[in-house]
């Protein structure tokens, strides 16, 4: 039999432990599909959407750090993984996608279904290449593929059908595809003037990102040198929040706690490991950042030092540098600030919660994070999913959260949680979705029904699109087009194969989930929540409080609890008596 450039490809993953490809087969991925059929080292997993197989790519990719694959067809089937392949680039994901291309000699001639997908995916990618020919294979794709992994970002080939169905021209070999290990050290003097800064400092604050994750315990040696509160972005959540002394919550527009507080009112703010968007949340002054890619640097704050480095090796070179504060009242009077902030909302949703019609969502995150097992990885929707993922789940240091915290896409828990039950198929998978996100990839519950994945479906069903409604009402606008009534996503899901079941008696809540939790299989949870119930971030402008009071009398949460409030709690037993 022939040995194909599609065989070569196939052959080409297997040996870089790609052991999946998630996409739709036809038309021009045929010659790719069929070496995948014939190759029992790595499975093709068919979703309904290719945009659900660059999603959960995406997740798959997250949660291993390996090499994850998706593939679409020529023109409509490889645009629809743009928005997927938008948030692996943007959330530093390692995924290799496979743009199949109209046939070679008839690009450029306005072909049926022609685009040019080496242009579309420039700006999702760090490397997007066209095959013009089968001389370019193997070399090409492994350049591919080492830079997807090197970079942490998205790499596209985009690949004619009828140069993936000809001979391989070239033998296959093998070539070593290296992860990248190498550890940023920082430059000694800039080290040195960090120590200046810090010891010169009546009270430091220190903010986090998800680039802490390898450095959680330099972080808390700081905090306890330097007597600091930390607080955190969405990304830095599940890597420093847990057994945290020193937490004051998170800053941003989900934020809560007086994380917004500590990093305005300190003589010092080190930022650490955080690509943070929001300027507005930031001081924009008396800042020093440290961040292994220096092209992060500066680019949210103005800085008065700003030092390229990994933040485990750069922690760990400034402190032996450090004098030990002795003054500890500021960061008391933050965690003071904090608990209160939290103690202010607890009763959100513990007062009579069990009672309350339409069930409250918070009631719904909160008993979620008691019942989930501490190794769970929870995917969330973007949107008021996102706010009470972000307010009530609790890390663990075991616990995965994944969602498209930096593109922000709808539809993608769903998907994202088919990439994670592949990636760890003994894990629990529950996926926070919204009824706007879910109903927009429907077609994604056939997926979980037809490859029988134990994935757990927690729909917040109001209605409502919250997070619009909450933006309009922001602006001043009264809401519009924000409400299409409640769907009956439970009689879907049954119609798809999922065992589901409505609740909208909050009192039935935690029995159906125990039983959502405990099935062997997929199942849904379809439970009818409170429209009304909204949130705002920690700090918010005059001219956003008038925008609220312009639009209507909805509720308003102000902050965030979950087991949140036990660990501020906690830390309030740490302070010294006098």
């Amino acid at each position: 039999m022939t040995y194909t450039v599609a065989d070569q490809m196939i052959e080409v993953l297997v040996q870089a432990g790609v052991r999946r490809v998630y996409g739709l087969v036809g038309d021009s991925l045929n010659p790719l599909a069929d070496a995948i059929r014939r190759t029992p080292a790595i499975e093709w997993v068919h979703v309904h959407n290719e945009e659900a197989a660059a999603l959960a790519a995406a997740s798959e990719a997250q949660l291993t750090g390996q090499l994850a694959v998706c593939a679409g067809s020529c023109g409509p089937g490889n645009t629809h993984l743009v928005q997927g392949l938008y948030d692996a680039h943007r959330s530093s994901a390692p995924v290799l996608a496979i743009a199949s291309h109209i046939p070679s000699t008839q690009i450029g001639t306005n072909y049926f279904q022609e685009t040019h997908p080496q242009h579309l995916f420039l700006e999702c990618s760090a490397y997007c290449e066209l095959v013009s020919r089968p001389e370019q294979l193997p070399r090409m794709q492994r350049i591919a593929m080492q830079t997807a992994i090197a970079q942490n970002g998205v790499a596209v080939l985009v690949l004619p059908g009828d140069i993936s169905g000809e001979t391989a021209p070239y033998p296959t070999g093998h070539s070593d595809l290296v992860a990248p290990t190498a550890v940023a050290q920082p430059d000694p003097a800039k080290v040195q003037t960090l120590a200046d800064k810090i010891d010169a400092a009546a009270t430091v604050t220190l903010f986090v990102g998800a680039g802490v994750r390898d450095a959680r315990a330099e972080v808390l040696e700081l905090a306890g040198k330097v007597h600091s509160p930390i607080g955190h972005s969405l990304g830095g959540k599940e890597w420093i929040q847990y057994d945290n002394p020193y937490d004051v919550g998170m800053s941003g527009l989900l934020g809560y706690g007086a994380c917004y507080e500590a990093t305005h009112e300190s003589d010092l703010l080190i930022l650490l490991g955080t690509d943070f968007p929001y300027d507005t949340f930031l001081p924009q002054a008396r800042t020093v950042q440290v961040d292994r890619d220096a092209s992060h640097l500066g680019r949210r704050t103005r800085l008065d030092l700003g030092v390229q480095g990994d933040v485990g090796a750069t922690l760990r070179a400034v402190l032996p540098l450090l004098e030990q504060k002795t003054d500890r009242a500021f960061l008391d009077k933050m965690l003071r600030r904090h608990a209160a902030a939290l103690e202010k909302v607890v009763s959100a949703y513990t007062t009579k919660a069990e009672k309350l019609r339409p069930i409250h969502p918070e009631y719904v995150a909160a008993l979620v994070d008691d019942a989930i097992d501490d190794d769970a990885i929870v995917t969330v929707d973007t949107g008021m999913c996102n706010v009470w993922a972000a307010r009530y789940l609790s890390p663990t240091g075991r616990r995965r959260i994944i969602g498209s915290f930096r593109h922000g896409t709808m539809a993608n828990a769903l998907p994202h949680a088919i990439g994670a039950a592949y990636a760890h198929p003994g894990r629990q998978v529950v996926s926070m979705s919204g009824d706007g996100g879910l109903t927009m990839l429907l077609g994604e519950l056939l997926t979980v029904a037809e490859h029988n994945l134990p994935i757990k479906v927690v729909a917040f069903n109001n209605g409502s699109l919250g997070m619009i409604r909450l933006e309009m009402m922001v602006a001043g606008y009264p809401s519009f087009q924000t409400d299409h009534g409640v769907a009956d996503l439970a009689g879907v899901a049954r119609s798809c194969g999922v065992p589901s079941v409505t609740v909208d008696d909050p009192a039935e809540l935690p029995k159906a989930l125990r039983t959502a939790l405990e099935s062997s299989g997929p199942y849904l949870l379809d439970v009818h929540t409170d429209p009304n119930a909204l949130s705002i971030p920690p700090h918010i402008t005059a001219t956003q409080v008038r925008g609220f009071a312009l639009a209507a009398t909805r509720t308003v949460l102000d902050g965030g609890v979950g087991k949140m409030i036990d660990l501020a709690r906690s830390n309030l037993r740490s302070i010294p008596r006098p």
